[in-house]
């Protein structure tokens, strides 16, 4: 386990936390994103999804039942442990991701992008060798490294975790402009529901503890398993 403390980005080359947080959100980080729909491209193959309210409705249920309760709130308990190098808590925090990735298809996805954010830290130099090491030995999940990215912001954990959820609302919506289809007006009125339904999210995430945590959402976790061999699609989740 590494237990060198975490290091403090220069003030004279690090971005503003509110510039580092809109660049953590944005939908063109390197990361992956784009090609994951979780679940929302089988739901409209088997019909769940098929115009705008019914996809608007489906990214909102999941904003409350999987992200707040999941992995929202995984990331509201790690970036504090990033920022205080608690490597314990971030592997037992890390073991639960793996633990709750009921199909192939999202421990892909938890797995690649992790990977991937990782990357882009080691490449724009945004986090100490003591943290990339440790984050690589995990093996790193989304989540983890994230909430890593995140905590180099310094900014208040609510609004971290505002834009962490912000990036996956606006990542979503693209699935459903692509999948259902949907125009870019529709997708505007989705993002501005999501944004409205976001705060509140955050704030179940915030107070849930460790028991409380979950990723139950049967559902879910069967659209995803019958998207591995659903016949035409255009998402890897």
């Amino acid at each position: 386990m590494c237990t060198a403390p975490a290091a403090v980005m220069s003030t004279e080359t690090a971005p503003s936390a509110l510039l580092q947080l809109i660049w953590l959100a944005s939908p063109t980080l390197p990361i992956g994103g784009f090609s994951y729909s979780e679940g929302l491209e089988a739901a409209i193959e088997q019909g769940l999804v098929h115009h705008e309210a019914s996809a608007t409705d489906w990214v909102v249920d999941q904003l409350h039942l999987t992200q707040s309760r999941g992995d929202m709130a995984v990331m509201a308990q790690a970036i504090p442990a990033w920022q205080v190098m608690d490597t314990h808590r971030l592997q037992a925090l890390n073991d639960w991701v793996m633990a709750t990735r009921e199909t192939a298809e999202m421990r892909l996805q938890a797995e690649q992008m992790g990977r991937s954010l990782l990357d882009w830290l080691r490449n724009l130099q945004q986090a100490s060798d003591a943290q990339l090491q440790c984050c690589a030995q995990l093996p790193p999940t989304y989540p983890l490294t994230m909430a890593l990215a995140l905590s180099l912001a310094q900014a208040p954990l609510d609004q971290a975790l505002q834009a962490g959820a912000f990036g996956w609302a606006e990542n979503m919506t693209q699935a459903a402009l692509k999948a259902v289809p949907l125009g870019q007006s529709a997708g505007q009125r989705m993002l501005a529901r999501l944004a409205h339904e976001i705060p509140q999210a955050v704030q179940t995430a915030l107070h849930l503890r460790d028991e409380d945590r979950q990723a139950f959402n049967p559902m879910l976790a069967i659209l995803s398993a019958r998207h591995e061999t659903q016949y035409s699609r255009i998402f890897r989740s």
